[in-house]
């Protein structure tokens, strides 16, 4: 049995932390916890601003006179068309050249600056100090600003330092070109470098010495028995630091850290709860699976109760050989909604032309199909992996709408033998499901059909969160690389899980606007199978992302096509619902948007046949 949490080298103050890490995903462990201090750099600066402010008339009138009138005028020659003083009009064009909107020459003559602020409407002003403090991390390696001074505190906790070098790469404040500073004052997020508003950071300089001031971080060493993989995570408060995280993995891989010292981990220590995680991990499946058998043998104890060969067991049935087949291409054309299958081996014995049009005829009503495999512990350690064109061909199979219904993932590490239709039925045993037909040569295989919802909800709990795991990675991983395929892999995965709020929520978070209609059209398949409501507070949700949407965008036609479909296989059976979705505003945004015609209503809207 692996440690418990109370034997591990994990701070008192981080446990809490700790649990919710490991509450996130069945497969994560914290083998090791601690926390740290390390120092940041604190240089106070003084930067000049120079920005724009509106003309006024008399500005405005000289400039536009320099620039229209043939030859320019002198300032006397202005002075006499206005009837004003000459005085007047020198003290304004005196301002104006200290501003360097007008050449010290005369006639008037307006420099390419001023020419460029006249355009605006404004012209600019002195520029006016305003005094910061630089802070640079050596951990994010980056430098930002701020208005406010840190804090002086006493952190009593190890440095960081003293167990890993932490080279200060980043340069000197005084060192950094006018440009870089620009550009951290930005992304710092202070509003005092706005070139598109004309306000510009002109110069920076020191006022002070640099001072030195303590940070506390946390250190996670975390196994994921999924990934079969360990990772180094540095945590401010509940904030993951990637940078520093992944130069910690960096240091760690090159042997250049040990994780023994840095927090009293062994490699003894983590190969031996490696181990004992995985070994527990199947454990767990087998016990489930146990507790299944011996249900239904305290059951048939009972009931002693034959039919065909099968022992009918309360909520369970023993099914063996030739039945399983049976039993398996009737629970799969009883699906309404949701299809879960693991087979650790997938082949063109099972999945065969007859099949792949079963799963065309689920996918046309509504149904999603997740298909996980595997068996070893990495990817290229499978010896029967599925053929490419076998994968090709599953993942071919489309939603009405043009969706992939069907999902494939290598999951790997895992013996087990599950089918879990609509949350309903459990089919689970020594039937490997893809890859054996089972209508031949029988081979005493035997499997358990279940419909007892305590344990169907179990066993999906523990196949969907597989899946959802697997679906979030590769949602981080089209973020990153804006890769809209995979994101398209993740929008199906939670529809087909149910989980449209989450997918929704992602999009809006990563201000993805050009996923909507995908989710459109997830949420279609959804509504086909009911397993999505017609006043499902995702959809108000996803009205009102419209107003960030414009009528140029490159995905607008699908848009419009998606929600006019949305709101249609509301209304067919929830008229009233989908009136209730058209509110003034949400009318408004259809007529702007082109979803719907100046001419239409909304109550002739929700009549529309395409």
């Amino acid at each position: 049995m692996f440690l418990a949490s109370s034997a591990k080298p994990i701070d008192d103050n981080l446990k809490n932390l700790v649990d919710e890490i490991e509450a996130q995903s069945l497969s994560l462990s914290v083998l090791a916890a601690r926390q740290f201090r390390y120092s940041l750099r604190q240089t106070p600066v003084e930067v000049n601003i120079k920005e724009p402010r509106q003309f006024n008339v008399l500005e405005e009138f000289i400039i536009r006179a320099a620039i229209e009138f043939k030859p320019p005028p002198t300032e006397d020659e202005l002075a006499s068309v206005l009837g004003l003083d000459s005085v007047f009009i020198k003290t304004t064009t005196g301002t104006l050249r200290t501003l360097q909107t007008l050449s010290a020459t005369s006639p008037l003559t307006v420099t390419p600056e001023g020419r460029s602020f006249y355009e605006k409407g404004s012209v600019p002003q002195p520029p006016y100090p305003v005094q910061l403090n630089a802070i640079t991390d050596p951990l994010s390696d980056k430098i930002t600003f701020q208005s406010e001074s840190l804090n002086e505190t006493v952190i009593n906790l190890p440095d960081l330092a003293d167990f890993i070098t932490i080279d200060h790469t980043i340069s000197e404040i005084s060192l950094l070109s006018l440009e870089e500073i620009q550009k951290s004052i930005q992304a710092s997020g202070l509003a005092l470098h706005l070139p598109e508003e004309g306000k510009i950071v002109t110069s920076c300089k020191v006022i002070a010495s640099t001072e030195k001031f303590w940070k506390k971080i946390s250190l996670f060493i975390i196994f994921d028995a999924l990934e079969d993989k360990l990772s180094i995570q540095i945590r401010n408060g509940k904030q993951i630091l990637e940078s520093a995280s992944n130069w910690l993995e960096v240091l760690h891989a090159e042997g250049k850290i040990s994780l023994q010292t840095l927090c009293k981990l062994s490699t003894e220590s983590i190969n031996f709860e490696r181990e004992a995680i995985l070994n527990e991990k199947n454990t767990e499946i087998e016990a489930r699976l146990e507790n299944i058998r011996q249900k239904a043998l305290e059951t048939a104890t009972q009931t002693s109760k034959k039919v065909d060969n099968s022992t009918v067991v309360g909520e369970a049935v023993q099914l063996r050989d030739g039945q399983i087949s049976q039993a398996f291409s009737e629970v799969l054309n009883s699906a309404k909604s949701q299809v879960l299958i693991y087979s650790p081996w997938v082949n063109q014995a099972v999945v065969n032309e007859k099949f792949l049009t079963l799963l065309q005829k689920l996918a046309n009503c509504g149904v999603w199909i997740l298909i996980g495999h595997g068996i070893a512990r990495q990817l290229e350690d499978e010896n029967k992996p599925i053929p490419p064109e076998l994968e090709k061909k599953l993942r071919a199979i489309k939603t009405p709408d043009g969706l992939p219904s069907v999902q494939v993932f290598w999951l790997g590490d895992s013996h087990v033998k599950e089918v879990i239709v609509d949350k309903e039925i459990h089919l689970c045993g020594s039937h490997n499901w893809l890859s054996y037909r089972g209508d031949y040569l029988p081979r005493g295989e035997s499997v358990y059909k279940v419909t007892n919802p305590h344990q169907v909800q179990e066993a999906y709990e523990f196949l969907a969160n597989r899946f959802q795991n697997n679906a979030q990675k590769l949602w981080e991983n089209a973020v990153e690389n804006r890769d809209f395929k995979l994101a398209v892999e993740s929008l199906c995965v939670w529809g087909a899980l149910g989980m449209e709020d989450i997918a929704l929520q992602e999009i809006q978070q990563n201000s993805w606007l050009e996923l909507l209609p995908v989710w459109l059209n997830v949420a279609l398949q959804g509504l086909r199978s009911k397993n999505i409501q017609a006043d499902s507070a995702s959809f108000k949700t996803a009205l009102s992302l419209l107003n960030q949407v414009s009528i140029e965008e490159a995905f607008i036609e699908s848009l419009q096509q998606g929600w006019r479909k949305v709101i249609l296989a509301i209304a067919t059976n929830n008229p009233k619902t989908a009136l209730n979705l058209l509110s003034d505003e949400v009318w408004a945004q259809f007529l702007r948007l082109n979803i719907a015609q100046e001419s239409d209503s909304p109550a002739d809207f929700i009549l529309y046949r395409d």
